[in-house]
């Protein structure tokens, strides 16, 4: 296991949801922004089925709201939203071009997305959109004819992780910004109380980082 690189300036964030960022690794993101290294956000859908007895064009406006309110806490300015079917996300030619073209654009030096298991625990199985998102990233990182130097994964599994120790309270007020997505989502706690619970869950404290609190990350490709 080693530390996340540092020699690096520009990172795009690549995610299927609204939250997904926040659930996983919004801490490391506030730290790296508070450094003065920018970070991008680009997600496939605006999460417009995420909400329980709310209609698509109702939800996706509200989450992407909260979506852009979130990243700002953590000092993200660039969210893209391009608009793939929520829940129906596939690794399909179309989601490969776009996110090809994404990281042509930005021109980053490390990409990160989300996690491509088959489960985030035992009894945890993870999302389909979330593997074939993931998968449809490292296609598209393999297709580049001069990729980022890095392709992270954020979950288990972990070959590296970042300290994050002074900005886990960053974090929680970022994923608290998703609101309404959380009353639905369990109307019985709080939203903070969600929030700290969920970046607790996701800022475990690592032995082989002297107990710090870290965010994990798995390294998927590399030049």
């Amino acid at each position: 296991m080693q530390p996340f690189p540092t020699d690096w300036r520009t990172a795009l964030v690549l995610v299927p949801h609204p939250d997904d960022p926040e659930y996983g690794c919004a801490a490391a993101v506030a730290k790296w922004t508070a450094a003065g290294r920018t970070v991008h956000y680009a997600l496939a859908c605006r999460g417009e089925a995420g909400i329980a007895g709310m209609p698509p064009e109702e939800a996706g406006p509200i989450r992407e709201g909260e979506q852009r309110r979130s990243a700002a806490i953590v000092g993200v300015n660039d969210v893209q939203f391009w608009d793939f079917p929520d829940s129906r996300i596939r690794d399909t030619p179309e989601l490969r071009a776009k996110i090809a073209d994404t990281i042509t654009d930005l021109k980053p030096d490390v990409v990160i997305t989300i996690y491509s298991g088959p489960e985030w625990e035992p009894g945890a199985p993870n999302q389909r959109d979330h593997i074939e998102f993931s998968n449809a990233v490292a296609a598209a990182y393999d297709s580049l004819s001069d990729p980022p130097r890095w392709l992270f994964e954020n979950g288990p599994d972990i070959t590296h992780g970042e300290v994050v120790d002074d900005y886990v309270d960053f974090a929680v007020a970022s994923l608290a910004a998703h609101r309404t997505y959380l009353s639905v989502l369990d109307p019985d706690t709080p939203v903070e109380q969600q929030a700290r619970q969920q970046v607790d869950a996701s800022t475990p404290p690592r032995p082989e980082f002297d107990g710090h609190r870290t965010v994990e990350f798995i390294l998927r490709r590399s030049r």
